[in-house]
């Protein structure tokens, strides 16, 4: 089968094509014939070390496909059905992939394997940073930065639909346009506004309730800046580097504030997390409040290509992998 192995850390370049056997599923494991792959920033991380894995390594974490065969004791998937995973194990850049049944979901038969894959990882990231790490209320003003990615277009889609005011951050006309189609009540240029002063005139001063930041180290500092009393910073990437140190002082400083710095992984620890989650995930999809937007795809060969477009910020919504 065709995989795409990271030989060692650093860019894109170290992304090459391998030639692997099919492997047959152990115990538990399900073994899973790929349609589509979900990109994410974290597999950057991963492949340049900011992350560290055991290389070489397969790398990705999400993906989405049919069942082809069930190892011994598994009950909770049988061969045809549709499943996905977006939390792991590594190893989704590949035609076929071995994972724990636990930590899989079957697909609703009114979704997509495509869409799946594009909404597992980045879907649920945005479950748990709305529902249970700030659960955002009806009437909250949010601060949501990279409105326009994968995650800012669900996470403003979401926070909409919970009744929120949303304020978005893009680098971009062209993904204001983006970012106001999802919903966000203000859009803010980042790279051309200060941030926190637009957002205290937008709110008369209050700031908002939260502010969720992926971006990092170009960003920490509009965050902080833009919450209002006890608001909350939630750092959950680092799209642009890591973010810089804070100090405790800073946080009693600007109100009392407080800041977390939180992975999806904490929060599906359980097959039964895990299930709420993403039950909660493909409600609001089939619903219609949420629409994932797959802005790209790729063929599975052009993996190098893909990520470069990504760390480039060229890339809008949710980017796929095709074997």
């Amino acid at each position: 089968m065709l995989a795409i192995q990271a030989v060692r850390a650093g860019g894109p370049e170290v992304l090459e094509a391998v030639d692997l056997p099919v492997p047959a599923p152990g115990p538990g494991e399900i073994l899973i014939r790929h349609e589509a792959i979900g990109l994410n920033f974290i597999d950057t991380y991963q492949r340049t070390g900011l992350y560290p894995v055991r290389l070489p390594a397969v790398l990705g974490l999400e993906g989405a496909g049919v069942v082809e065969a069930v190892g011994e004791g598994v009950t909770r998937f049988v061969p045809g059905d549709r499943a996905a995973y977006g939390n792991g194990p590594l190893g989704a850049y590949a035609e076929f992939h071995l994972v724990p049944a636990g930590r899989a979901v079957k697909i609703p038969a009114a979704i997509s394997s495509q869409t799946a894959a594009a909404a597992m990882l980045k879907g649920m990231t945005a479950e748990f940073l709305l529902r249970r790490c700030y659960p955002v209320k009806k009437g909250d003003a949010v601060l949501i930065h990279a409105a326009a990615g994968g995650v800012g277009t669900i996470l403003t889609q979401w926070a909409k639909a919970l009744g929120a005011t949303v304020i978005a951050t893009v680098g971009s006309a062209d993904k204001a346009v983006l970012a106001t189609a999802s919903g966000a009540d203000e859009v803010i240029l980042y790279r051309d506004e200060d941030v926190a002063a637009r957002v205290k005139a937008i709110t008369g001063g209050a700031g908002v309730r939260v502010a969720y930041d992926g971006v990092g180290a170009d960003t920490l500092e509009a965050s902080l800046g833009s919450l209002g009393r006890r608001g909350m910073l939630v750092s959950y990437g680092n799209a642009s580097g890591p973010a810089p140190a804070v100090e405790p002082l800073r946080l009693s400083r600007g109100g009392s504030l407080f800041l977390t710095r939180p992975t999806l992984f904490d929060y599906v620890v359980t097959t039964e997390e895990l299930d709420e989650s993403a039950g909660a995930l493909f409600e609001v999809i089939g619903a219609g409040a949420v629409k994932i937007g797959i802005g790209q795809t790729f063929p599975l060969s052009q993996t190098r290509q893909a990520h470069e477009a990504l760390e480039a910020r060229a890339t809008t919504g949710s980017t796929l992998l095709i074997p």
